[in-house]
């Protein structure tokens, strides 16, 4: 239903067409590549694949198809993979008409877009201070995997992945494992 309003929205701009929509991020790289338009505007919530695995993709495979991020998830850290991503332009969903209009123009002509409240709390938000290692264990914490499941996953013995979580505890000054999964969930790091 958004995707079709959004569609209908953007039609209604002269200087914008709307060629192609997919439901599911693994739609669109080939989607994008049969039609190749200017500016592909995707959310991160995806079935199948997200849109900021998607936008990479395009990146990587079809440069000259611009990415637009259009997502309801305005957090710092979002913004952040979003940038990594190397999208062009990131735009919460609940931005005016005339805004995400001009935010395609923009794109498509090679400017960068992003809402300037989510840039301002994007560089102010501190980089992740876990290791990949450390993510991923909480990570798997997180999704409810024991020590000794982690550990068999891992490969790694139960005790080294308990010095894992309390180094992980000890860098983000939380509480306990609960705790640190909110902090790192919070900030977007997991």
């Amino acid at each position: 239903m958004v995707r079709g309003a959004l569609v209908a929205l953007l039609n209604l701009e002269q200087d914008i067409e709307v060629v192609a929509e997919v439901s599911s991020g693994d739609k669109i790289l080939p989607m994008a590549a049969e039609y190749l338009p200017d500016v592909a505007i995707i959310d991160i919530d995806l079935p199948a694949k997200d849109g900021l695995a998607a936008a990479s993709e395009l990146c990587q495979q079809l440069p000259s198809v611009r990415t637009l991020i259009l997502t309801s998830l305005g957090r710092p850290g979002t913004v952040r993979r979003a940038l990594d991503a190397k999208v062009n332009g990131f735009l919460l969903k609940d931005a005016p008409a005339d805004k995400l209009a001009n935010a395609v123009r923009s794109v498509a002509i090679g400017r960068r877009v992003i809402d300037s409240e989510l840039a301002l709390s994007a560089w102010e938000t501190e980089d992740c201070p876990l290791t990949p290692r450390e993510a991923e264990i909480l990570r798997l914490a997180a999704n409810g995997r024991t020590v000794a499941d982690i550990a068999a996953e891992l490969f790694l013995s139960p005790g080294t992945v308990r010095n894992y979580l309390a180094t992980v505890v000890t860098k983000l000054n939380a509480r306990n494992r609960v705790d640190a999964i909110r902090i790192a969930t919070d900030s977007d790091w997991l």
